[in-house]
């Protein structure tokens, strides 16, 4: 679980991160510990835009892929909810027909 204390970074700070990783032939590690940053922090940005290069492994969404994924599952959640509420007023107004 994160701590409500999670530091936020810029999509420009991360793009610069994940550059300077490429470019300089440093670990991960090595590039946190410049930038003083949690190198899973930094890791997850590398993953994440190697994927939406194509380099990713085999099967790993990309950010629109998943994207898209948050999407479908709150429609479907939404969805299943209002599927719940007709349910019970269909149930609801067959009991009061048979009265």
């Amino acid at each position: 679980m994160g701590s409500k204390y999670t530091k936020r970074y810029t999509e420009e700070f991360k793009r610069d991160a994940i550059a300077l990783v490429d470019s300089s032939g440093k670990t991960v590690t090595a590039v946190t510990r410049e930038l003083g940053i949690s190198s899973e922090s930094l890791r997850g940005w590398y993953r994440n835009a190697k994927a939406d290069r194509g380099e990713g492994a085999p099967g790993e969404l990309t950010s629109a892929e998943r994207e898209e994924l948050k999407r479908l599952r709150k429609e479907n959640r939404e969805q299943q909810q209002t599927i719940e509420i007709l349910k019970k007023a269909t149930a609801f107004f067959v009991k009061e027909n048979d009265r």
